[in-house]
């Protein structure tokens, strides 16, 4: 809550949507890439697994054909002014299809809503460590406000236990996701010199742990994976020239 309070405190400061401080770049791997990380699909395969694929890939990481590494949070974290909080549509809103969740990476303002809804004719069961929310009926939009910031998993507690997304209840504007090719952007920045930070949910299976399938009332084990990772560094914006930030990253 302070953040957002010392945010909206400086009003004041803030800078109109045309500005022209940007700051863009990628964020690509480097080194060996991991191996893919999925799971058999043993629950209900006719609307889980339409093309018999017999596993689900558990999206961990997401790599571009020319190394560009997706699903990435970029933000600043020393910002205390600049444009009206408002982020895209659709990064708020989850749907579950074919039993995965779509988009993997959510980012939601704080003390806004979340919509959730399910393309799926099975009964999901979102959990989370502030609701645990049931989906009977396909397409029925059910919204949340998120007050706290910070990070929230999301798991389905249905049984489906590949299913696995990662939200961020963010306190300011200057949030991205890097799209399949590793590129991001923050657009209207106020001039200054900030820490701009790439963080990542983290690519390695670490084991598994005992969950509970609150439809079948039978204990499941469900993958669990390493801490998140996150890289920073120094940038600079002013309004004569965009700013450029590249990451690499990689197991070390």
């Amino acid at each position: 809550m302070e953040a957002i309070a010392e945010f909206y405190k400086n009003l004041s400061r803030i800078v109109p949507l045309n500005w022209k401080g940007t700051i863009s770049g990628t964020v690509k791997w480097s080194g060996p890439v991991p191996r893919r990380l999925a799971v058999s699909i043993n629950k209900d395969p006719q609307i889980c697994d339409p093309k018999s694929k017999k596993t689900a890939d558990l999206e961990r990481l997401i790599l571009g054909p020319e190394g560009g590494v997706a699903n990435t949070i970029v933000y600043l974290n020393n910002i205390s002014a600049g444009k009206p909080l408002l982020l895209p549509e659709q990064r708020r809103h989850l749907d579950q299809k074919q039993c995965h969740y779509i988009p993997h990476i959510l980012l939601v303002p704080q003390n806004a809503a979340l919509s959730m809804q399910s393309s799926d004719a099975t009964l999901h069961m979102d959990g989370a460590a502030t609701f645990n929310l049931p989906f009977p009926f396909v397409n029925r939009v059910t919204t949340r406000t998120m007050s706290t910031p910070g990070l929230v998993h999301l798991r389905c507690n249905g049984g489906h236990v590949w299913m696995n997304a990662e939200m961020m209840v963010v306190p300011h504007p200057y949030y991205a996701v890097t799209d399949e090719s590793g590129r991001f952007e923050l657009t209207a920045v106020p001039p200054g010199t900030y820490q701009i930070v790439a963080w990542h949910e983290g690519w390695v299976l670490t084991g598994k742990e005992q969950a509970y399938d609150v439809l079948t009332e039978r204990t499941v084990q469900r993958p669990i994976f390493n801490e998140p990772k996150s890289w920073e560094k120094p940038v600079t914006v002013n309004a004569s020239q965009p700013s450029v930030v590249n990451f690499l990253v990689s197991t070390k």
